[in-house]
């Protein structure tokens, strides 16, 4: 963020990088002092690519720059009467010592704090070496994954996930799903951006969670290989490599990994269905075996002038092989056997997923004046094939004959996806900056199942079922722009944006040629304020505007089948939710103590949410639908605590009270909880021996319309020795030691009360080893938007 001060223009710009890596950075506090009593003339901060930008009448100054974690910068200038006066680049020195070294870097390259999110540098994160991208959000602050793979920021959920700053399109039941894809040891950092300013997409109401992928961009060859191997047959490695010269780069990289794990869940029922026993008992127990493999490459290309072209690719294959075992018993009020049913399922699923992009950078003058373009497409196509046999038991646990069945489901799906963008940006010596772009994102979905049964009456001839059987077909096209002004005034720094997006929709179930088609155009307005008191401390309040717009997924109207007594399906007629979110944020450092406190509040409407209901054939079908409102109230304290050169820790607390109210589906659907998660990081290093990270949560209950989920808790432990003068690494951990990452969910109805119990396989350890070679120094070129994004664009 840059922010020109008014008066009479002697213009004076630079640039702040790090001075052991050369990376820019954004956000440091620049200011110009009044020599005689050290009082600030002008102030402001450098901008995303580390650039500063200020204007002063002529004088003598003692020019200043501070940040977080470094020293400071002082130097005495003088501005004579000429247009503008170019300091160069400044390199700033980090305030911790060559003994702590290791230490230091890791902590301060883990985690990093800015006025709309947090960056965490997971390359550093022991505890989730050989994890998926779905495992390692589970062990960051704020973030909560429950036994569906849906994830929920502050206690929200309908957070948007972007892959390399663009949304994806990769297919999956659930979110964990489409994450499990993503190896850890292929991504770089994980930002949280708790609230959005007009320049993100409006979707997104929880938030919005960007993984970047790795991507070195050195001078010369260079590389970093990996490899580990976990407990009950889980395997995983990757390569990435990387030649750049001067005017070219080219990045590549591979990751393969083979994973075997295991899932149990529980259920009991107890209902009131006339002609049907009262208790429904389950228990179920899968193995899944995943193998995936990753490939990412591309080159950016430094054209003559300031523009930049880039090229980018990546490929994501998959296969995967799922057995499972279900128990269904029926029990009479004193809860003995009625009659038994075991249902064994195969799953064979394998898939393909391709995306292209384009971008170019450009630098229009030594002002800052920039444009910013991009167009990418992705397809993605999946095949899965379900094979269900079916047994029925009497009361005496004997085999009911002729009741055998046998089914097929075939559920292919496909999706295609196309976005374009245009950024621009303009500093204005006078009065701040103005930034403005476009967007288009064009996306095609299509479901379809087909599925047949056949009995022992039959020879088990398969049959198709027609009322099962069906094609459902989705498009979704969304048209963005957005226009924002910052400036700043004193201490005070203000940001005013709106975004516009006209949103069309449409779909169709073949059976029924059933046409569902929505239209809308909606304004997202946000608005940010920061008041510096003094050195370290400031206050920020802001504003967004945003929507959820539901997905293929809680859309299409086709009946999941796994559990032939809990049947999901989707609902084609939901609507968009809206939400209005407010904080108020203070942050303020001292010596060994940096802390972040957050109060905000979340007010939502038209809520997607999850509803079951029990029919008299004694089957409940979960689908969604839009309930009133939602509220949440709730304080976050994010402390980071340098206890001494070895030692530090982040501790991490949201406590939060929700409200919902969905009478508007039943009476009594409505339901109040204060609840509350805390998280704990912690670094211990030995120098010259070992590093010990050890991380930890607790999430309190989550509401729901008809019940909640209970809490839970884990906690995860890594061990790091570093070798072969710091370029080998060996690292061993072990997650959630205890086994207590079991979710549990209560459902209350009318008709019925249900308690359900999931229980994947969470403790792993994994042993691993890395190893980086080349050598070469990193290019001392600005930070761009790569690839369509890696880096989101800051405050």
């Amino acid at each position: 963020m840059s922010y020109p001060a008014n008066g009479q223009s002697i213009i004076i710009k630079g640039l702040v990088v790090d001075d052991n890596t050369g990376d820019p950075l954004a956000f440091a506090n620049v200011i110009l002092m009044d020599p005689i009593d050290s009082s600030m003339v002008k102030g402001g901060m450098t901008d995303i690519q580390g650039k500063f930008n200020l204007s002063s009448d002529p004088g003598k100054f003692i020019f200043r720059i501070r940040f977080v974690g470094f020293k400071p910068y002082e130097k005495a200038i003088t501005l004579e009467t000429v247009p503008e006066k170019d300091l160069g680049e400044i390199r700033l020195l980090s305030t911790e010592t060559d003994l702590d070294e290791v230490l230091v870097e890791e902590v301060a390259s883990m985690f990093e704090s800015d006025i709309d999110k947090r960056r965490y540098n997971v390359e550093n994160s022991i505890v989730a070496e050989g994890a998926t991208a779905s495992e390692l959000l589970a062990t960051l602050p704020s973030i909560q994954v429950d036994e569906e793979g849906s994830i929920t920021m502050r206690g929200s959920g309908n957070v948007l996930i972007y892959i390399n700053g663009r949304p994806s399109n990769l297919s999956g039941e659930n979110t964990e799903a489409i994450l499990s894809q993503f190896p850890v040891n292929s991504i770089k950092a994980v930002e949280l951006i708790t609230n959005p300013s007009s320049r993100y997409d409006a979707s997104g109401v929880g938030g919005i969670i960007n993984i970047i992928l790795k991507k070195n961009e050195r001078n010369g060859f260079n590389g970093q290989t990996n490899v580990s191997i976990g407990t009950r047959d889980k395997y995983a490695g990757g390569l990435v490599l990387n030649y750049g010269i001067e005017k070219v780069n080219f990045f590549s990289s591979y990751n393969y990994q083979n994973r075997k794990r295991f899932r149990k869940a529980e259920g009991k029922r107890v209902s009131n269905i006339l002609g049907a026993s009262p208790i429904l008992d389950q228990d179920a127990y899968n193995e899944e075996v995943e193998i995936s493999h990753l490939v990412r490459g591309g080159a950016d290309f430094h054209l003559s002038g300031n523009s930049q072209f880039g090229i980018f690719a990546q490929g994501n294959f998959n296969q995967e092989d799922e057995e499972e075992t279900l128990n269904q018993r029926s029990l009479n009020s004193q809860e003995v056997l009625d009659s038994l049913y075991v249902r064994e399922s195969t799953e064979d699923e394998s898939g393909d997923h391709f995306e292209i992009g384009l971008t170019y950078n450009l630098e229009m003058d030594t002002l800052g004046q920039s444009m910013y373009a991009s167009v990418s497409y992705a397809k993605d196509g999946r095949s899965q094939v379900d094979d269900f046999i079916q047994y029925f038991f009497s009361e005496n646990r004997m085999e009911v004959p002729g009741k055998r069945l046998l089914q097929v489901n075939d559920r292919p799906r496909d999706s295609e996806l196309y976005i374009f963008q245009l950024d621009y940006e303009k500093p204005f010596s006078d009065t701040g900056t103005l930034e403005a772009g476009l967007k288009g994102t064009l996306g095609n979905w299509g479901r379809s199942q087909e599925f047949f049964q056949g009995d022992e009456t039959s020879d088990f001839v398969l049959v198709r079922n027609d009322t099962i059987s069906d094609q459902y077909e989705f498009h979704e096209d969304v048209y963005a722009a957005y226009l924002i002004y910052k400036n700043i005034w004193g201490k005070m720094g203000y940001q005013l944006g709106l975004r516009g997006e006209y949103t069309e929709t449409l779909g169709v179930l073949k059976s029924q040629e059933e046409r569902v088609a929505n239209s809308y155009f909606n304004l997202f307005p946000s608005i940010y304020f920061i008041y510096t008191f003094r050195k370290e401390e400031e206050l920020n309040l802001n504003f967004s505007r945003r929507i959820s717009r539901p997905g293929i997924w809680h859309l299409a109207p086709l009946y999941y089948v796994s559990d032939w007594l809990n049947v999901r399906r989707g609902n084609p007629y939901l609507q968009p939710e809206f939400t209005n979110s407010y904080e108020i944020g203070y942050m303020k450092g001292w010596e060994k103590w940096l802390l972040n406190a957050t109060i905000y509040h979340r007010n939502s409407t038209d809520i997607i949410s999850r509803i079951t209901r029990l029919y008299d054939n004694n089957v409940t079908i979960q689908t969604r639908e839009n309930i009133n409102s939602r509220n949440s109230t709730g304080l976050e304290l994010v402390n980071q605590f340098q206890f001494t050169n070895w030692f530090d820790a982040t501790l991490t607390g949201n406590l939060f009270y929700s409200q919902v109210k969905g009478e508007n589906i039943q009476e009594g659907f409505n339901n109040s909880s204060m609840s509350w998660t805390v998280s704990l990081l912690s670094n211990m290093s030995i120098p010259e021996i070992l590093t010990v990270q050890i991380q930890g949560n607790y999430r309190g209950p989550i509401i729901l319309p008809q019940g909640e989920i209970k809490p839970f808790w884990g906690l995860n432990v890594g061990l790091k020795r570093e070798f072969f003068n710091k370029k080998g690494v060996v690292s061993l951990n072990v997650s959630d030691v205890f086994n207590k990452r079991i979710f549990r969910i209560k459902t209350e109805d009318p008709r019925f009360t249900q308690n359900r119990v999931y229980n994947r396989e969470t403790r792993i350890g994994t042993l691993s080893f890395s190893y980086r070679f080349g050598g070469f120094k990193e290019k001392r070129n600005e930070r761009r938007r790569d690839q369509g994004g890696d880096e989101l664009g800051d405050f």
